[in-house]
């Protein structure tokens, strides 16, 4: 009985050792870490963040250069506030903008950074100020829906305002009573 439960302990072991392999390689491969990281914080103002999340990514031409910490609404202008974290060894100009996108037509959201051409840098702390809020698919295939639907409505009244001025008049009814008038 008691070697038993001793290869039963052990066999536990093993599988708790795999398991935490597993989430300590799919950890590092998604370039997250346990740890905070070094690097600068910067904070951005956004209309509307739709779909990001807290631990998305911040990209620069495509590449990883960051995550986003936070996010919360300033009480007095009721736009969405970020917290970013960036790599400490980027120099980012101070007319650098951001802009809230999507991976895919389905895809997450991320936050695009594109570098402007101000000699000063952006410093721990400081907020970009130019930015671009995420598009909302919902809202433009509404208006798509919208306009292609007014287009045919208005189509359709031309084209039957046209056939009654195309009708030709009608023939004047004959007298009554049978006899042809002279």
């Amino acid at each position: 009985m008691q070697r038993r439960s001793l290869a039963e302990i052990l066999t536990g072991a093993v599988v708790l050792l795999v398991a935490l392999g597993f989430l300590i390689y799919a950890v590092s491969s998604s370039g997250r870490s346990f740890a905070s990281s070094d690097g600068i914080e910067l904070s951005a103002r956004f209309d509307r963040i739709d779909g990001l999340q807290p631990g998305a990514d911040v990209r620069i031409g495509g590449v990883k250069v960051g995550s986003v910490v936070d996010q919360r609404i300033d009480p007095l202008t009721f736009l969405a506030v970020l917290r970013l974290r960036v790599n400490g060894d980027l120099k980012l100009p101070t007319d650098t903008s951001a802009e809230i996108t999507s991976e895919s037509l389905l895809g997450g959201k991320y936050v695009a950074l594109v570098p402007g051409g101000e000699e000063k840098v952006l410093a721990n702390g400081d907020q970009i100020t130019i930015t671009q809020s995420a598009v909302s698919l919902e809202s433009l295939l509404g208006r798509f829906i919208f306009s292609v639907t007014e287009l045919a409505s208005s189509r359709s009244e031309e084209e039957r305002n046209n056939n009654e001025d195309a009708k030709p008049a009608p023939a004047p009814a004959a007298p009554r009573g049978g006899a042809p008038a002279r």
